[in-house]
């Protein structure tokens, strides 16, 4: 199985578990995108004002990690039916977005160095 046939098959399980409850009609593209927004707020608040080594803690701990586990496929889950409802090649368009960065960001010119923006 390719990395794309696994994509395709996660995109498949989230359209029959939709189908199922009938979900298409409330699957615009507004919704869903609020849907990974706050799907990503809700991992986000987890560790909210930790220090690295909190962090650590929290992912090292069986039933703290299960719930980041959770709500890190809750954002997956909206980002693959927003892309699964809008026609959207994810692996293509995450091979395509990473040619761009690498453009943008040349290894050479940005090792170690996070800041966004940069005269090369």
């Amino acid at each position: 199985m390719t990395d794309n046939d696994s994509v395709k098959s996660l995109m498949d399980a989230v359209r029959t578990f939709c189908e199922e409850r009938d979900w298409d009609q409330f699957h615009t593209p507004k919704e869903l995108a609020i849907g990974i927004s706050t799907e990503a707020n809700e991992l986000l608040e987890i560790f909210r004002f930790m220090s690295p080594a909190q962090q650590a803690e929290l992912l090292a701990n069986a039933k703290t990690r299960e719930h980041i586990e959770d709500e890190l496929a809750d954002t997956l889950f909206f980002v693959l039916r927003f892309a699964q409802m809008n026609g959207i090649d994810v692996s293509q368009a995450l091979e395509r977005k990473i040619a761009k960065n690498a453009r943008k960001y040349p290894a050479d010119a940005c090792r170690g160095d996070n800041r966004k923006r940069r005269d090369f």
